[in-house]
């Protein structure tokens, strides 16, 4: 871990922790399954917590549910085509959450860096976060396809930091579920888990260094994990 200098950054996850995306998630996909006759298996509420785990992670459930045989080889060929659906009405329904705009640019005031590292392919963060009109507020998007490992694997995290311009000692995470949290531990930062995610407050049960249950708190929070020096 870096020392006590260097520029405070705070690295979010995207899906679930700055905006809903569950619902254009799994309109994509079932727009898979729509092509291949297999009518709309994935409903964007109750299957939210598997939207937050990506486009594979929704094929194979729709899978499961449509009564046909698959296996991985089924995903791969389906995963093309789902980001093509997905990239083509990527904000149709996705909203950052509450508080998030206001929250970011109250973090900028205070001098930190920010950055988003995510499993989503790094161009379709890139192109949703303008769609959100948050872009230019992060300093490095890193994703899914940006270095040879994706998140828990720590290598993700640090790069989204010192590519933003800071230390790792010097940094935290924002996220909503347990790749999240694994995260932060095999980075050795501070973990902050979203109580408006799919999860909702459940997140509790991976006790994180701390809980945020509205983005209008999180400058006063990142103060407290990172006081300046």
């Amino acid at each position: 871990m870096a020392g006590p200098g260097g520029t405070r950054t705070v690295v979010f996850d995207l899906d679930g922790t700055l905006a809903d995306t569950a619902a254009d998630l799994v309109a994509a996909a079932n727009a898979c399954f729509r092509a291949m006759g297999a009518g709309e298996p994935l409903d964007p509420a109750a299957d939210a917590v598997t939207a937050g785990r990506g486009g594979r992670a929704l094929l194979r459930l729709g899978f499961g549910r449509s009564g046909r045989a698959w296996d991985e080889a089924d995903i791969e060929r389906w995963y093309p085509p789902f980001l093509a659906e997905y990239e083509a009405a990527i904000d149709r329904e996705t909203q950052l959450h509450a508080g998030a705009a206001e929250a970011l640019a109250g973090l900028r005031g205070l001098g930190f860096a920010m950055a988003v590292c995510t499993n989503k392919p790094e161009r379709l963060a890139t192109l949703l976060l303008a769609r959100l009109g948050v872009g230019g507020l992060f300093g490095a998007v890193v994703g899914a396809d940006t270095l040879p490992v994706r998140k828990p694997d720590p290598r993700p995290y640090r790069a989204a930091v010192e590519r933003a311009g800071g230390t790792v000692g010097r940094s935290f995470l924002v996220g909503d579920t347990e790749t999240d949290r694994a995260t932060a531990l095999a980075a050795g930062v501070p973990a902050v888990l979203v109580t408006f995610g799919p999860q909702g407050a459940g997140v509790g049960r991976l006790l994180p260094d701390a809980l945020l249950h509205r983005f209008a708190d999180l400058p006063d929070l990142a103060g407290r994990l990172l006081p300046p020096v």
